[in-house]
């Protein structure tokens, strides 16, 4: 097992499938380092942490997923726990990109609140018999342009 003081190489999730599928891979260990936990394998002679699709390390913020996905996509049954670097009170990772998703999101949803109130109310005045055709309109803009300037 490579130390944790080490960044170990790391495998990326395609190769991690086609180790699996070919039943190469003999063990896992999940690993914590802060308040997050990652996932090592063994094939070979050879032991890699997971990569994410980013290239950099896969990490779960909850050692109930690690071993979730241990079981579900790495196949394995039995697995290790490295709990030596782990630290239940640090932050874990963040996600500064699901912050931004979600502004995004509560802004879609203020403009469309806004949106649909104001189209409520272009409604509700065309209801109330005041409205003016387009030939009335462009009426009092000419005579507005013609009058000139005030």
């Amino acid at each position: 097992m490579a130390s944790q003081n080490q960044n170990p190489l790391m495998i990326d999730s395609r190769a991690v499938r086609n180790l699996v599928e070919a039943q190469a891979i003999r063990s896992a260990t999940v690993v914590g380092q802060g308040g997050v936990w990652a996932v090592c394998v063994r094939y070979g002679t050879q032991e890699r942490a997971i990569a994410s699709t980013r290239g950099s390390l896969r990490t779960w913020r909850h050692l109930d997923s690690a071993a979730a996905f241990i079981r579900q996509e790495l196949d394995l049954a039995h697995f290790q726990v490295d709990a030596s670097s782990h630290d239940p009170d640090a932050t874990g990772h963040t996600r500064p990109d699901q912050a931004e998703r979600l502004r995004q999101q509560r802004e879609a949803a203020a403009h469309d609140a806004w949106f649909r109130a104001e189209v409520e109310a272009g409604l509700a005045e065309a209801g109330r018999d005041e409205v003016v055709t387009a030939d009335e309109a462009y009426a009092a803009i000419e005579a507005a342009i013609s009058a000139g300037p005030r």
